[in-house]
């Protein structure tokens, strides 16, 4: 019996990728703790395509590729096949026989095609499909108006969701099959289809209010009856470990879900209101935080500059911006390319959002007296390399991780400022010495995150001059040049957005910008200098990019605001 030959040599052999290639994404694969495959990982690299990969599966186990653009589902096999299921699993029902069903897939997972079967009661045949053609196909074929939160909602009586209240209210829900149970986890589901980050439960005085927070905006969700908000508040506070009975205090907890074949990390938050708990769901996936820099939105010019400075030996380097603004994703992707068998990386987190193979992650817990600074008098001793500080909050925090810095170590950590120049005024407000923070900072980055226009819908945009005032250009400087926006599809759900990448502002300190540290020169003088270098702040950034047909120029003036006298 010949043996089957794997992904990297049919694409080696069909001179796709380079053996190099190959091994460096083996190597990878061995280290790293998010169980990709080699062709995820290929992928991700930017050595293939999606399709380069699923015609080598497809040649691999002599399975067929086909292109959903080209084929329409019978009516009889997408109603063999819950939406929810569907969804759930990432699959289209092509055609429906006497005891068989073949499916579009995007990855041959013999566990899920089992799966597949058992729910279905029939012989799965599988055919292979980019994921992303099969998502939008279950939109287009079930019907994009129509979440399975919605379908839930419809399936059940008034009456058989009002008998889980009280028992909901006691218990939880533990029975698996109630119909509160099934809407919470159809509620997540749901969620993580729609790539939300957060899922708000906000009870209100009429009626309970479900939000996604969807690319950074929050978008209002059909809701269930005010009536069951005691039942899914209980629910969600039996998932994630929280005293069912305290409802004076905020509580802090967390759910691990596996969800369409994705491990998640759901940290939950309690808070008592007038109108009942509100609860706030973050979803973590593991995967999100594991980009290389060049997916996060860097100019070409800026990521050169960013890598020579996180490769430096020693001093900080500062990541500034609002809660939200990918600050821990930016140092993550820094930490994962630095991270190497022969560098040891300590981190104080709180909380550690994601675990990353060969990374010494410490979660600080104030309760015991784990806090930052105490973590970090004990990595000191640990010799690394490199440290990341999750933020740092105060003098204490600041000065320690000052003199790391100036010991040898390179330090990354966040700061809560507007931009970058401020975070100088900020440590020494902090009570740092002006020469310490001048001897000590290499660099400091600004950040914030802007939504990027849905390729699907993408179409030419005529500005009106109102906004090209705003952000201090004249129509002669823009002639020639094409803006864009999204018209809305089903894909982005009608806002025009799909994805969101970062806008930066990168200062790196020099000879001129550590002598106006030194004598704690004001902000804007700082401002004024760095720009001189050539720093771009974020609004500039965020044009250039809006130039480029990635964004739009309201979403530039959102996030970074509008040209002012100082720009």
């Amino acid at each position: 019996m010949a043996t089957r030959k794997t992904i990297g040599q049919l694409l080696v052999e069909k001179g796709l990728v380079e053996k190099e290639q190959v091994e460096r994404a083996l190597e990878y694969q061995q280290r790293s703790s998010d169980k990709l495959r080699l062709g995820e990982i290929l992928v991700k690299f930017g050595y293939v395509t999606e399709q380069d990969v699923l015609e080598c599966l497809g040649e691999q186990f002599d399975v067929p590729v086909v292109d959903l653009r080209d084929l329409r589902p019978e009516v009889e096999a997408v109603d063999a096949v819950p939406r929810s299921t569907a969804t759930m699993h990432n699959i289209l029902p092509l055609k429906r026989g006497a005891s068989s069903l073949t499916v579009a897939i995007g990855d041959l997972d013999l566990c899920a095609m089992d799966n597949l079967k058992f729910i279905l009661n029939m012989d799965v045949k599988p055919v292979l499909a980019p994921e992303e053609d099969i998502q939008e196909a279950i939109e287009r074929y079930y019907g994009g108006e129509e979440s399975t939160v919605d379908n839930m909602l419809r399936e059940f009586t008034e009456g058989e969701l009002a008998e889980q209240e009280d028992e909901g209210e006691q218990e939880g829900g533990d029975d698996s099959d109630a119909p509160v149970v099934r809407l919470v986890s159809l509620l997540v589901n749901d969620a993580v289809q729609a790539r939300a980050s957060d899922i708000h439960v906000e009870p209100m005085k009429e009626r309970l209010r479900i939000r996604y927070r969807i690319d950074g905006v929050c978008q209002e969700v059909e809701s269930p009856p005010k009536r069951l908000q005691n039942s899914i508040v209980a629910r969600l506070k039996l998932m994630a470990g929280m005293d069912l009975a305290e409802k004076r205090r905020p509580q802090d907890g967390r759910i691990p879900m596996r969800v369409q074949g994705r491990a998640l990390d759901l940290r939950v938050s309690d808070i008592p209101t007038t109108d009942g708990e509100s609860i706030v769901m973050r979803i973590l996936d593991k995967e999100s935080a594991k980009v290389s820099l060049a997916e996060l939105g860097f100019h070409s010019s800026d990521l050169e500059h960013f890598r020579g400075i996180i490769r430096r030996p020693n001093g900080i380097f500062l990541v500034t911006g609002p809660t939200g603004s990918g600050k821990t994703t930016t140092l993550y992707s820094a930490l994962n390319e630095l991270n190497r068998p022969d560098t040891k990386i300590i981190t104080a987190e709180d909380p550690i959002e994601y675990t990353f193979a060969g990374i010494n992650q410490s979660q600080v817990q104030t309760a015991i007296g784990r806090t930052f600074p105490a973590i970090l008098r004990a990595m000191l001793r640990q010799a690394p390399e490199i440290i990341l500080v999750g933020e740092i909050r105060d003098e204490e925090t600041a000065e320690i991780a000052i003199r790391a810095a100036l010991t040898g170590h390179l330090v990354f950590s966040t700061l809560h400022t507007n931009d970058a120049p401020s975070a100088i005024p900020r440590l020494i407000d902090m009570g740092i010495p002006p020469y310490m923070v001048a001897s000590s900072v290499q660099a400091i980055m600004a950040q914030r995150l802007v939504r990027t226009i849905c390729p699907n819908c993408k179409q030419p945009h005529d500005l009106p001059e109102r906004l090209l005032e705003a952000v201090g250009l004249t129509p002669e400087e823009v002639e020639g040049i094409t803006f864009y926006q999204g018209a809305g599809c089903n894909r982005c759900h009608g806002t025009g957005h799909y994805g969101r990448l970062g806008i930066f502002e990168l200062m790196e300190m020099n000879p001129d910008l550590r002598n106006l540290t030194f004598s704690k020169a004001p902000t804007g003088e700082i401002r004024e200098k760095a720009r001189s270098y050539g720093m771009l702040t974020l609004r500039e950034d965020g044009l250039r990019k809006a130039i480029q047909g990635i964004t739009t120029i309201e979403e530039v003036l959102r996030v970074a605001g509008a040209a002012s006298e100082e720009d």
